[in-house]
This record gives C-alpha cells, structure tokens and sequence, in this order.
C-alpha cells in the first residue's frame, strides 16, 4: 500500500508530512511534494496530517484525482 498526494497540496506544500514521516519518503517537487512508491511503508502518518487532505491511499484516490497516481510516479522516474 502506497500513499498519493494530490491536488489540494498544490500551492500549498504545507510539509506537516515531511515531518512526521519516519521513512522520509516525502520529497517536495516544483508545485507539490511526491511520495516514493519504493520508499513507502503505508503507515499513514502523512495522511493524518495533512492540513488540506491532500493524502490517499493509492486505492482510495477520489476519482477527479485518479491522474495523480501516475504524476506521482512519473516524478520518481526522472
């Protein structure tokens, strides 16, 4: 289990994630940051924090932000 980050971070980039991540698995992008599906550990201390509920598990992302699922992997091929 992997968790995304989607639309309502953008702009935002608030970082309580960051922070309470034990894996550092968060990394920041231009507009938004990124979890590392490799690096991921599914505890979801990220989501629980997020300020403007931006966090989901892969399999819950809503369906307006389904194309997020791949911009977050597409970010780690570079």
């Amino acid at each position: 289990m992997i968790y995304v980050i989607t639309e309502p971070c953008i702009g935002v980039k608030d970082a309580s994630c960051v922070e309470v991540c034990p894996v550092n698995c968060i990394h920041e992008g231009e507009d938004q940051y990124y979890i590392d599906p490799e690096e991921c550990i599914g505890c979801s201390a990220c989501a629980t924090v997020c300020p403007v509920n931006a966090i989901f598990d892969e399999d819950e992302v809503p369906a307006q932000w389904q194309g997020y699922i791949q911009k977050n992997a597409d970010f780690f091929k570079q």
